[in-house]
């Protein structure tokens, strides 16, 4: 059994907004499939277009959150995760505060008093996803709400702390902060690569935080972009999976181990300089809904089995079986109860 609070997420919750769009939308607003960006100025007008011109389905979201829920669906114990992020005081936090709590996670959101609650634009097509994030509350995060004790009591509680990379952009201090806590309390500290820009320009902050790094998750594109960015000649993701392995590590207590998923083929995980590969569930093209969520509950699936001591092999079969229960579905969502074996 997972004891009350041993897995602790920390990230930014969004609300997903998604659709089934066409080729002309995706034009227009300068989309890529199978990637995630940040809203800029020309992306405002998205969010009303999705909403009125689309069949949108509402979802509680953000890549963290997503995975502790996974997490929590898979262990079926009632508070074995918490999550931290911030929220807005609205109609959406409100939504996404009862969907928490309906999932058995501990959640502990800073409601910020200005920004509408954050939202992200989810457009598929084909089957395939991008990601279009307008932060709004959740970029207003910051690390005087995680030091305050009642939430400080969950960093202390946990053993394994998650972050998806895309906090990097909001919070490094609370980063480094839980960092240095599991460094110095010989914890798991866990991350991801999350998203190609991540890597291009929050290369700084996201050096500063793998050096404490024990389990780093991440997607094919998102390896070879973080390669392409330090100079490393090859776009092979084994070697790749392998160097990352060896970036230099600030605690000793742990050894780094990569885990890289690449959609449909083999994941890639690298540790002590070798690499194994193990095949996922195959899922005819008509059974695919959506790819959203897909990376997230791998991650939620993976971190069920870690947390109760179990051999990479179980959880990567975990994480396997989580993605492609949600891909099978819209956004990340999933039936009452996992029947994974």
């Amino acid at each position: 059994m997972a004891s009350e609070g041993i897995l602790l997420g920390m990230g930014n919750p969004l609300l997903d907004i998604s659709a089934v769009v066409d080729e002309e939308f995706l034009q227009k607003y300068g989309i890529k499939l199978n990637d995630a960006i940040l809203a800029e100025d020309k992306h405002k007008p998205m969010y009303e277009e999705l909403a009125t011109r689309y069949n949108v389905e509402y979802i509680a979201g953000g890549a963290t959150q997503n995975s502790i829920r996974v997490a929590q669906w898979m262990l079926q114990m009632p508070g074995a995760t918490s999550y931290i992020g911030a929220i807005g005081k609205d109609k959406f936090g409100e939504e996404m505060k009862k969907n928490s709590k309906a999932a058995g996670v501990n959640v502990h959101y800073y409601e910020d008093e200005t920004a509408p609650t954050g939202t992200c634009a989810v457009c598929v097509k084909g089957g395939e996803r991008s990601l279009v994030a307008n932060l709004s509350a959740a970029n207003c995060y910051k690390s005087d709400h995680l030091k305050k004790p009642e939430n400080w009591a969950l960093v202390e509680k946990a053993k394994y702390i998650y972050i998806a990379g895309f906090f990097l952009t909001v919070s490094p201090e609370s980063i480094q902060l839980v960092a240095e806590h599991a460094a110095a309390n010989n914890k798991f500290f866990l991350m991801n690569l999350s998203a190609p820009f991540i890597c291009e320009f929050f290369r700084d902050v996201q050096e500063k935080a793998l050096q404490y790094v024990d389990f780093v998750f991440g997607n094919e594109t998102e390896a070879r972009t973080f390669a392409k960015v330090h100079g490393w000649e090859t776009d092979n993701v084994e070697e790749i999976a392998v160097k990352i392995s060896q970036w230099p590590k600030a605690s000793g207590t742990h050894k780094r181990i990569t885990v890289i998923t690449q959609g449909a083929d083999p994941v890639c995980i690298a540790e002590d300089g070798k690499v194994n590969l193990f095949p996922v569930i195959p899922l005819p093209k008509e059974k695919l809904v959506d790819t959203n969520g897909a990376g997230d509950a791998f991650v939620g699936g993976f971190l069920s089995q870690l947390v109760l001591g179990k051999p990479i092999e179980a959880c990567v079969k975990a994480g396997s079986y989580a993605a492609n229960v949600i891909i099978q579905r819209s956004g990340c969502t999933y039936p009452e109860k996992p029947d994974f074996q």
